[in-house]
């Protein structure tokens, strides 16, 4: 993205229409390191060839409303329909064929996600904006990992993980699902995600949407939109 083009989708915040009052936050690639060094990381310490996964996973996603769970395992282990074992042996076994290199299922997602590293700056960030008033709720697409919910106290007044709740980003009913959770309008929040489809989905709804690519940069558009310094 050219540096003078704003992340914040401004199409949705009118400053004369509404009140900020709330932040919604993903995980993997906000509250962690990006998604593509980790996966790639990843790909290096289990010798997984890092070009045939990604044609996996982009053959698995096809056309995100043309697919039906049972076609797509990624849709449905987000979801909570399939089994991280499952799911683990579907992914070994395509990635075994298409490299010709037996990969080890069992343990693969745990693996994979040992390679994401926590953003302290972000969730400090999460952190003030609540002590600042701001009510604030994470929403994750779940691999069946385990996410650091120790770390969390004091962070979050709502944790929405997709495979728990059975439904998934983009799907417009979990960013309706999250803002009820913390008894907050679409409107009145502010959703931000590493991916943009995401963040597409939920400005349809109401949302401002942030595209999280550096914390100063997603903090700076914070403090614009909430009218609080939230870095100090």
């Amino acid at each position: 993205m050219p540096p003078s083009e704003p992340s914040v989708q401004r199409e949705a915040f009118d400053e004369g229409d509404r009140v900020l009052r709330g932040l919604v936050v993903d995980w993997g690639g906000v509250l962690t390191s990006g998604m593509d060094e980790s996966i790639a990381l990843w790909a290096r310490t289990d010798g997984v060839d890092l070009d045939v996964y990604q044609s996996v996973i982009r053959d698995w996603l096809g056309e995100e409303l043309a697919r039906t769970a049972w076609l797509n395992p990624i849709h449905a282990l987000e979801r909570g329909e399939m089994a991280v074992p499952d799911f683990e042996h579907k992914l070994a076994a395509e990635l075994t064929v298409r490299t010709g290199h037996e990969v080890v299922a069992d343990g693969l997602v745990r693996r994979m996600f040992e390679q994401f590293e926590h953003a302290p700056d972000m969730a400090a960030l999460v952190r003030r904006a609540r002590e600042a008033g701001i009510r604030t709720a994470l929403l994750s697409n779940s691999w069946g990992n385990e996410f650091p919910g120790d770390g969390w106290h004091g962070v979050f007044d709502s944790v929405v993980i997709s495979g728990e709740v059975g439904m998934r980003k983009p799907e417009h009913r979990i960013y309706l699902h999250t803002a009820r959770s913390i008894d907050l309008a679409p409107s009145a929040c502010v959703f931000v995600d590493d991916l943009r489809p995401n963040i597409d989905a939920a400005v349809e709804l109401g949302f401002v949407g942030i595209h999280h690519q550096s914390y100063g940069a997603t903090a700076a558009e914070l403090e614009v939109l909430f009218g609080v310094n939230l870095t100090t």
